[in-house]
């Protein structure tokens, strides 16, 4: 794998790091190339969480601009060779993706962390919408999570303000789930991660499936959806540990099978 990415397992969980700090880890072409590779290898099922995250003082600043010059006139051909397929794995992994925020989230770097399920961030991170600073719109699904997560007139408001928030702003608004001092950063990720791989993996994928399909889908499809998911998770091993645990009054051992 190519030096832009970083990846390191400790135990189920997997854990991506963008990896090009002197540039606050912007998008370029290799970057993308490198975490193609790290998601796709996110899918093996031993991996029961995965973790993203940045080099440095920042998460992600978005695109590389000076890349950007030399695809400005097929942009859409660009963000269906780059962006895309990778936002479209982070989704089909069928395990929870955590955004560990640890500097600044800007442009595409904002949108790829809203792809992710959750999001945490250090006390030191800030969040950018950016593309309206240099007269672009928002790509990357970014208008698509960013009005999911906080609903169309909030969303709309940030995204075409260029407004900074920091971390406790993040919090307040929902965008992320909790704010983490710095120095204690990688150690309440590396304990939260631990928490999510020891659930039952296949049921919280099911549930993300669930989710997904909820936003745009009839009651009807949403209840046979449901169903056809139950059918899937009752037939699991987990399923049969979970009521013996509770049955027998003890914490369950979750395998994920």
């Amino acid at each position: 794998m190519a030096d832009e990415v970083l990846t390191s397992r400790d135990g189920a969980v997997l854990t991506i790091t963008f990896n090009r700090p002197e540039v606050y880890n912007a998008f370029n072409r290799d970057l993308h190339a490198a975490l193609r590779e790290a998601l796709t290898e996110a899918g093996d099922a031993s991996v029961r969480c995965v973790v993203v995250t940045g080099a440095g003082k920042g998460f992600c600043a978005g695109q590389d601009l000076k890349e950007f010059g030399e695809v400005s006139g097929a942009i859409d051909e660009a963000l269906e060779q780059t962006y895309h397929p990778n936002v479209r794995l982070i989704r089909s992994l069928q395990k929870p993706v955590i955004a560990a925020v640890n500097g600044a989230a800007a442009g595409a770097g904002l949108s790829f962390a809203c792809a992710c399920d959750l999001r945490v961030a250090s006390d030191a991170a800030t969040f950018v919408p950016g593309f309206i600073g240099i007269g672009l719109v928002p790509d990357a699904g970014g208008t698509w999570f960013v009005h999911r997560l906080l609903g169309f007139a909030r969303a709309f408001e940030w995204m075409s303000s260029n407004a900074r928030l920091s971390a406790a702003d993040a919090l307040e608004w929902g965008l992320v789930s909790e704010v983490i001092p710095a120095a204690e950063f990688e150690t309440r990720v590396a304990e939260l991660a631990a928490e999510w791989a020891s659930r039952p993996t296949a049921a919280v994928g099911r549930t993300k499936q669930l989710f997904d399909h909820a936003w745009d889908a009839g009651l009807e499809a949403q209840l046979a959806l449901e169903a056809r998911l139950q059918k899937e998770s009752v037939a699991s091993a987990d399923f049969t540990e979970g009521v013996s645990a509770f049955l027998e009054k003890r914490p369950p051992n979750f395998t994920g099978a």
